[in-house]
């Protein structure tokens, strides 16, 4: 006897094999979990002195990237003492931001971890 329901009024059993109760469950489980969309998340790097070229290329990877619907994770490097330039990486990332904003909208904004400075973007839903 296996409870089905156990929060209907009455409670809900069956007489069912439990192994094979179990195995259905585990399947549904599992076509549930495959039907589940998977984020991608694309990574761009810039550095804090990209030059115009450099970051027009990089900017149409990224629009690519949000049209085919991944997640877009644009972060700053700063190697050395190039942390210096921490104000150059944050302007370049509200720029890109701000010309993306059309493909996606901001999940979080630039902030510094470590020698990285972060950003974030989702695609805008179609």
């Amino acid at each position: 006897m296996v409870e089905i329901s156990p929060k209907a009024k009455p409670p809900v059993c069956k007489v069912i094999d439990y192994k094979k109760y179990l195995y259905e469950q585990k399947k549904r489980e599992k076509a549930l979990k495959s039907k589940a969309t998977k984020v991608v998340v694309k990574e761009i790097r810039f550095g804090p002195q990209t030059d115009e070229h450099d970051y027009e290329f990089k900017k149409k990877h990224a629009i690519k990237f949000l049209s085919e619907g991944a997640k877009l994770k644009a972060f700053v490097f700063f190697k050395g003492r190039s942390i210096i330039y921490k104000d150059q990486g944050q302007i370049l990332l509200l720029r890109l931001a701000q010309e993306l904003e059309d493909y996606g909208k901001v999940e979080q904004l630039p902030k510094l971890e470590g020698k990285r400075m972060i950003m974030y973007i989702a695609p805008k839903k179609k």
